[in-house]
């Protein structure tokens, strides 16, 4: 539960850096943004996406430990523990929000520029820039399969111990049991990295924007949305 608080904490906060913008600009009809909160919204936004990936990857340790060593759960999972890798997942995210950030602001724009798009997202403003974003796009690449992938894998091992562990127990029950613990855990990261792939596969597919926003909106909106539903209903 003090993973879960904090996961619930840092949704809140990820759809509070784009929804109320974005509601503003639909009631005012005005859709203008200075660059300063161009950079912000942007910074806070990756902030907060890698936080969830990374808390989900701590989430999905913590099953590992609770169903393949369930004899030394309180030992190894101690408060010291927990606070730490809760610390380092926000030093990562933190880090790689603001090396993002300034990378961007290393470019040059034109004085009056038109994103297509709900919110500044990264992609778009490095698209938009009057000068050589080679090395911007390097670093996006880079950082998006270092701590994409990193924590991925980490979910994908800790899932394979957990079902090893699984199929070795002899009560039907015991199984049950076993698997109603994941369960909720299981469906959030699935959700999240599908909407991920469905995100850039749409992306790559379709070079409209507004196609791209759309998928983007399941993705910043309905994700952080249906996550404590999902525990919610679990409990």
């Amino acid at each position: 539960y003090f993973f879960l608080c904090n996961l619930s904490l840092v949704d809140i906060c990820f759809t509070s850096t784009t929804v109320p913008k974005m509601l503003v600009n639909i009631q005012t009809q005005s859709k203008v943004i200075t660059y300063a909160g161009c950079i912000s919204q942007m910074y806070f936004f990756l902030l907060f996406a890698g936080l969830d990936d990374f808390l989900l990857t701590v989430m999905a340790y913590d099953r590992f430990v609770a169903i393949c060593h369930p004899l030394h759960y309180t030992v190894i999972m101690n408060p010291r523990l927990c606070g730490l890798l809760l610390l380092v997942s926000w030093l990562m995210s933190a880090l790689y929000s603001l090396l993002q950030s300034l990378m961007v602001l290393q470019i040059s724009f034109c004085t009056v520029l038109k994103i297509p798009h709900f919110f500044c997202e990264l992609n778009q403003m490095v698209q938009l820039a009057c000068s050589d974003t080679f090395l911007n796009n390097t670093v996006i690449y880079f950082l998006t399969v270092l701590l994409g992938g990193g924590p991925l894998a980490g979910i994908i091992y800790s899932y394979s111990k957990i079902v090893s562990t699984i199929c070795r127990m002899s009560s039907a029950q015991g199984k049950y049991k076993a698997f109603s613990t994941c369960a909720s855990h299981l469906s959030v990261v699935s959700l999240f990295y599908c909407i991920i792939l469905g995100v850039y596969l749409s992306s790559a597919a379709s070079h409209s924007s507004h196609s791209s926003a759309a998928t983007l909106v399941m993705y910043a909106v309905v994700t952080p949305m249906l996550n404590p539903m999902i525990y919610s209903f679990r409990n």
